[in-house]
């Protein structure tokens, strides 16, 4: 009976493991956009700094609630390429750089594995769900006040 079960168990225990780290969030931080008419947005967003949170972004994820984000903190300026693979969700995305400035904003189709490439070198990435950039007025040139 143990040796029947034990496997059992063990599965369970995986699996139930899986979904728990699959629904949880990280760390999460309010961030405030000024756009250039002087305008200040917030944003909640998740911070992902670690390597395996950034891999793992909104993978999965099927529901971003509007006012919500993920801000990816890399440790130097580079050239940053993101994909959307195996996500579902719509998302947008704003390239920063080390000085908080949105220097690109790009749409993201679902599930794509094509690169999406910053212009120039950034430290940071800001996804949030398609389309909110636009709704709010940010745009290229404005300003997030980063405070990690």
């Amino acid at each position: 009976m143990i040796k029947r079960t034990l496997p059992l168990i063990i599965t369970t225990l995986f699996l139930l493991s899986n979904i728990y780290a699959a629904g949880k969030k990280l760390e999460e931080k309010s961030l405030t956009i000024k756009t250039s008419n002087g305008k200040e947005i917030e944003v909640l967003a998740e911070i992902a700094k670690k390597p395996e949170d950034r891999t793992k972004g909104y993978m999965e994820r099927k529901k971003i609630p509007e006012g919500t984000g993920m801000i990816f903190i890399f440790e130097q300026d580079q050239i940053l390429s993101f994909w959307m693979k195996n996500t579902p969700h719509p998302l947008s995305i704003a390239y920063i750089d080390s000085t908080g400035k949105i220097r690109d904003i790009f749409d993201m189709k679902p599930y794509s594995l094509a690169p999406v490439l910053s212009t120039s070198s950034v430290r940071y990435a800001l996804e949030v769900p398609q389309g909110w950039f636009k709704k709010n007025g940010i745009a290229v040139g404005d300003t997030i006040e980063l405070s990690f």
